[in-house]
C-alpha cells in the first residue's frame, strides 16, 4: 500500500503531493515501483494535527481517486473517518475504506456498510490532536485485542463483510508500545482477518536509526514475517525488494513473482 497524502501538513511528506498533478504523479510512481494499493488521504493524522472541513477533505481526495481509478490498474483506498467522504470516495471508484478511527464517528458504520467496500479498522487511543500526550495501557495487547473484538462485532451487525485490522503503530502509543506491537503482531491473528501495518517513517523508527528508509523497510519486513498481509509504506521499491528476498530465501526459489 503506497501512501499519497493530499495534505499540507502530514508528518513525513505534507505538502509534497498537495496539488492534483503532484498527487497523481506520485501515485504513478508508486504503482511503477510495485504498489498494489494506493492509499489517498486528505486529513493529516499526525500527532497534534488539526481537523479539516468535510468540503476541504472531499476536494482533496475525490479528484485524485477518480484520476487514479480511471487511468491506473490499481486498487485505491481512501484514508478517511468522514462518512460523506467514504460515500463519495466509493462513488469515485475507491475499493477500500481505511479508517484510523475504526468507524467510530457518527454515521460512519452505516455509510461504510452502504458502500459495500472492505474496511480497515485501526486502533487509536484518543484523537490525533491529543493521542501522544500521555498514552497509557494496563495491558497493551489485551486492550487492542478487545477493541478489535468490539469493532468487528459492530461491523458484522451492520452487514460489513470484509474487514482488515490495523493495530495503529504510532497512534496513541509510546515507542515501547510500538515495538511490542510489531514484535507480537501474531496476537491479533486469532480474529482470522488480514492485518495491515504502517511503520513507515514513524518517530519510533527515527529513535532507532537516522536512516528512516532502511529502518522503515526492516520494520515492514518484520511485520510481514509476523503476519501482516498489507504494508502501508512511503518507500515502495525497497520494501518490495526486501519482501522478494525474504520470500525467495524462505521459499528456496528465485521466482520473482512469488
Amino acid at each position: 500500500m503506497g501512501i499519497v497524502n493530499v495534505t499540507p501538513d502530514s508528518f513525513s511528506d505534507g505538502g509534497l503531493h498537495f496539488s492534483l498533478d503532484n498527487a497523481v504523479r506520485h501515485a504513478e510512481h508508486l504503482v511503477a515501483e510495485g504498489a498494489d494499493i494506493i492509499d489517498v488521504g486528505g486529513e493529516s493524522t499526525r500527532p497534534g494535527a488539526l481537523a479539516v472541513s468535510v468540503d476541504e477533505e472531499l476536494n482533496r481526495v475525490v479528484p485524485v481517486i477518480e484520476h487514479v481509478t480511471n487511468n491506473m490498474d490499481v486498487c485505491v483506498s481512501v484514508d478517511s473517518s468522514t462518512p460523506v467522504v467514504m460515500t463519495e470516495a466509493a462513488s469515485a471508484g475507491a475499493g477500500l475504506l481505511n479508517d484510523v478511527r475504526a468507524l467510530k464517528r457518527d454515521g460512519a458504520v452505516s455509510a461504510a456498510a452502504r458502500t459495500g467496500l472492505p474496511v480497515c479498522l485501526m486502533h487509536m487511543q484518543g484523537e490525533p490532536d491529543t493521542m501522544q500526550l500521555n498514552p497509557t495501557y494496563a495491558d497493551l495487547l489485551q486492550e487492542i485485542d478487545a477493541f478489535f473484538s468490539e469493532r468487528v462485532a459492530v461491523c458484522r451487525q451492520h452487514g460489513i463483510g470484509e474487514l482488515l485490522l490495523d493495530p495503529g503503530f504510532g497512534f496513541g502509543k509510546l515507542p515501547k508500545h510500538n515495538l511490542q506491537l510489531v514484535n507480537q503482531l501474531s496476537t491479533f491473528r486469532r480474529h482470522g482477518l488480514p492485518l495491515l501495518v504502517g511503520v513507515s517513517r514513524k518517530s519510533t523508527i527515527a529513535k532507532v536509526t537516522d536512516d528512516l528508509q532502511t529502518g522503515s523497510v526492516v520494520g515492514a519486513l518484520i511485520a510481514a514475517q509476523n503476519g501482516a498481509k498489507v504494508l502501508r509504506v512511503h518507500d515502495v521499491a525497497p520494501t518490495v525488494a526486501a519482501l522478494r528476498v525474504w520470500k525467495s530465501i524462505t521459499g528456496e526459489s528465485l521466482d520473482r513473482e512469488q
